[in-house]
């Protein structure tokens, strides 16, 4: 029973982490670094809320609800700014990447919210890593959707692991030759944040 709930705990401080980093690259000098960062902060502090082990805590369903709302409208605003300035291509993947992250978010609180009334009672006896998502039944969830989340952000976890690996030394990204980069411009923590964030999303998928 120690290993579900060491490994959420886990997964909260890894999130925790990443959404902390995120608001220190708020104050980036780099825009590319900055203009992101807001919305991936609410989405690691948000993913550590979600996989507190169950316990601990057991939000009741209007919590759920209410995550729901916050991302929906994290969503709302991540179309909205995406549609109002043009991007290059690989800015343009990073907001749908972002607002992919945000829909999967509403689905997964609209699915523990839906779960939750009946699973209430039982929720204290649920072991693996179900308990990391509080009350999550592992009949939740479309398996579909699921599935088809779990293989894009299986693909993505691979893909920023493959560019987080050594590789021929190249000029820095500001042009600043070999000048060191602030906490907060460093893109390869930023990428590293969103490997993390993309692999607390896996765990808590594959508990749908």
């Amino acid at each position: 029973m120690h290993g579900p709930v060491t490994a959420g705990w886990l997964l909260v401080a890894l999130c925790a982490a990443a959404g902390g980093y995120c608001l220190l690259r708020m104050r980036s000098s780099v825009d590319e670094q900055r203009g992101s960062a807001g919305g991936e902060a609410l989405m690691g502090f948000g993913m550590a809320a979600m996989a507190v082990p169950g316990a601990v805590l057991a939000p009741p369903r209007w919590m759920w609800l209410a995550y729901a709302v916050v991302f929906g409208g994290a969503a709302l605003h991540t179309l909205v700014s995406a549609r109002g300035r043009p991007h290059r291509p690989h800015r343009l993947r990073h907001h749908l990447h972002h607002l992919l992250g945000t829909l999967a978010m509403v689905y997964m609180a609209v699915a523990m919210a839906a779960t939750s009334s009946g699973t209430a009672g039982a929720s204290g006896a649920h072991s693996g890593m179900s308990g990391t998502m509080t009350g999550m039944s592992v009949a939740g969830g479309i398996p579909l959707l699921t599935g088809a989340l779990l293989i894009y952000y299986a693909g993505y976890v691979l893909g920023a692991g493959a560019r987080l690996l050594p590789g021929p030394a190249t000029a820095g990204p500001t042009g600043g030759g070999g000048a060191a980069l602030a906490w907060g411009d460093r893109p390869e923590l930023g990428l590293a944040c969103r490997l993390t964030m993309g692999l607390a999303m896996l765990a808590m998928l594959l508990t749908l």
